[in-house]
């Protein structure tokens, strides 16, 4: 018997036979107790970014419409306390197994955008050779998702580090890996979403080139 990813203790999760005959979803990683620790997007959320407010329009998306921006944003669950402890072990303690903790969640959310192009947000150099995995490539690839990596990212400071008012101002540090055969129809998809600046700063290169259906995806928002 399997044991939950998370806390080490056997699964006893059931699962129809025709699921794993027909490979329709990927089996549950984690344990009843562990997977009622992460909230999905609140009833009550922004219309744009689904952030839990009571708003129509939050803040930080009442910004970006000042800004002359769009938002068309989708996450599944809210940032806790739990999915802060996820991301401490899968991104910066680097164990790779976890990527495979919201497999199922993450192929039926996807489901949704049948005739989109998925892109993940690239790592700089720098960041990738020091966790030794882009950590949103291996959430897609758990869940069997198919993407392309049509972007790139230069070095520059952590978004964590940053206030606010920086995020939402911070200058581009995108740009194409190639400018040929670029789809039509893009979500890009990250991780955690806070503020949307990373990827506002991602869709405005595809906005340069004339690519206006982009829609945004995180697990966390």
């Amino acid at each position: 018997m399997p044991n939950c990813l998370l806390c080490d203790h056997p699964l006893q999760n059931k699962h129809k036979f025709t699921d794993i005959l027909f490979f329709q979803r990927p089996p549950t990683k984690i344990c009843q107790t562990c997977s009622a620790a992460f909230l999905e997007i609140a009833e009550q959320h922004c219309t744009f970014c689904q952030k839990t407010t009571s708003l129509t329009t939050c803040t930080d998306c009442s910004d970006w419409h000042l800004q002359g921006r769009e938002v068309h944003h989708k996450a599944i669950y809210q940032y806790n306390q739990a999915m802060a402890d996820y991301f401490s072990k899968y991104k910066f303690q680097g164990d790779y197994v976890l990527r495979k903790v919201f497999a199922s969640k993450l192929q039926q959310a996807l489901r949704q955008y049948p005739d989109y192009t998925i892109v993940p947000i690239p790592l700089g150099p720098k960041r990738l050779e020091e966790r030794g995995f882009n950590q949103v490539e291996g959430l897609l690839e758990a869940a069997g998702i198919p993407y392309q990596n049509l972007l790139g990212k230069k070095e520059h400071q952590k978004q964590s580090a940053k206030s606010r008012t920086e995020r939402l101002s911070t200058e581009q540090v995108f740009y194409l890996l190639e400018e040929k055969n670029i789809p039509d129809k893009l979500l890009l998809v990250d991780d955690i979403y806070t503020t949307g600046a990373t990827l506002q700063l991602a869709r405005d290169v595809f906005m340069k080139i004339n690519k206006k259906e982009i829609k945004t995806f995180s697990l966390a928002r």
